[in-house]
């Protein structure tokens, strides 16, 4: 089981902490904006004299709920079609297990989100990396490079849109790509939808949206980034395909059921006005344009413009973003403080790569972002492996 690649230097980060330096964290998809209060008040307000178990599949109440909310984004679904789970890793863990047997692959475009290798090892299943480059913004990949991956033990394609850690909104176009590759070899195509609402170039269009692919298509989900609500601990699974949702329900009935006061906070959420991600967005995109113009503007930095969730990846002028990350928090400091990033090597599943890259999550005010890109310039200035002419 492999470690976080993402948490593994919280040690050092604690250590220089106790030395009273300040850290900037732009290593986790924390965000800062607050969990809006009516949904807490909904969790504060429940009245029940026994907190039961719920259905497996979630309570009837919120899933009835997320129909009204997936078909204000345009997905028309029925409840007994949405599985709600113990947030977004479960349903993409119960996805891999549903359709896939050890032993089987899943391609999935790296940079890919790290813990996607844990699930893929406690799935007892393989994923095959096919690259995308920072050159291209990370665009998807195509048909013929997908096609001389697949094997008789290909078995799905999952990608994160748009993407953590790119922040590459994938198009309605590369979608309809993807439809047709899974539809020629039958696969499925598992569709982590988390930053949904996030989008700043262009519209979001959902695997679920794809005609023709009812059958093949998983929606992975959470309410943890939308709401800002990480710790509820509530996603969903869902499909239009009946035999993996049968599925997918023995798997949830062995976890008996999700948390009842995260379904209870998720149900209010859906009733929170139509404007309310107008303003997140509009501060979100703020801070995406402030540290991608501070980022190219350091010599031997290059970072493309993402469209949408709510990291980027930078390539740096250094030999080894492991170390380099390290010796942030171990060996640098700037005015008292330092900025923790997350090494690029973890994004992906091909060794070697990213050796140059990190991965950099506006979830800071724009404040916070220029000081730790003031601290991150200096760094640069005078770290030990920095590669001229990079």
């Amino acid at each position: 089981m492999p470690a976080s690649p993402i948490r593994k230097l919280v040690p050092f980060a604690e250590a220089a902490k106790k030395k009273g330096i300040t850290i900037y964290h732009l290593n986790i998809g924390q965000p800062d904006i607050e969990t809006p209060p009516e949904i807490l008040a909904a969790v504060r307000n429940s009245d029940f004299k026994i907190l039961e178990y719920s259905h497996s599949a979630g309570n009837e109440s919120y899933r009835k709920k997320l129909v009204e909310y997936y078909q204000s984004v345009n997905i028309n679904v029925d409840h007994n079609e949405i599985m709600v789970t113990t947030g977004g890793s479960e349903a993409i863990l119960f996805g891999f297990m549903s359709c896939l047997d050890a032993g089987d692959e899943v391609i999935i475009p790296e940079p890919f989100y790290a813990n996607y290798n844990g699930f893929a090892v406690s799935a007892g299943i393989h994923i095959k990396p096919i690259t995308s480059n920072i050159e291209t913004g990370f665009a998807l990949p195509s048909i013929e490079e997908f096609e001389q991956l697949i094997t008789d033990k290909t078995k799905a394609i999952l990608i994160c849109n748009p993407n953590n850690p790119t922040g590459y909104l994938y198009s309605r176009e590369e979608l309809e790509v993807l439809k047709a590759i899974i539809k020629k070899h039958n696969l499925y195509l598992f569709s982590d939808e988390a930053y949904r609402e996030f989008c700043y170039e262009g519209e979001h269009f959902s695997a679920m949206q794809l005609e023709g692919a009812e059958d093949n298509v998983i929606l992975m989900d959470t309410i943890s980034k939308r709401y800002s609500a990480c710790g509820a601990r509530i996603g969903t699974l869902v499909t239009h395909n009946q035999e993996v949702l049968q599925t997918a329900l023995k798997f949830a009935q062995a976890r008996l059921s999700p948390p009842g006061f995260g379904q209870i906070l998720g149900e209010a959420a859906v009733d929170l006005p139509s404007d309310y991600f107008e303003g997140i967005k509009a501060e979100y995109r703020l801070r995406r344009d402030t540290i991608v113009k501070r980022l190219n503007n350091i010599p031997g930095v290059f970072c493309p413009n993402p469209g949408g969730a709510f990291y980027v990846m930078a390539s740096l002028s250094i030999d080894d973003a492991d170390i380099f990350c390290q010796w942030l928090l171990n060996s640098f400091e700037y005015n008292g403080a330092t900025v923790m990033l997350a090494p690029g090597t973890g994004f992906y599943g091909t060794e070697g790569l990213g050796k140059s890259e990190v991965r950099i999550a506006y979830v800071l005010n724009v404040e916070a972002i220029h000081k730790a890109m003031d601290c991150l310039e200096k760094a640069l200035e005078v770290y030990p492996g920095r590669i001229e002419n990079q």
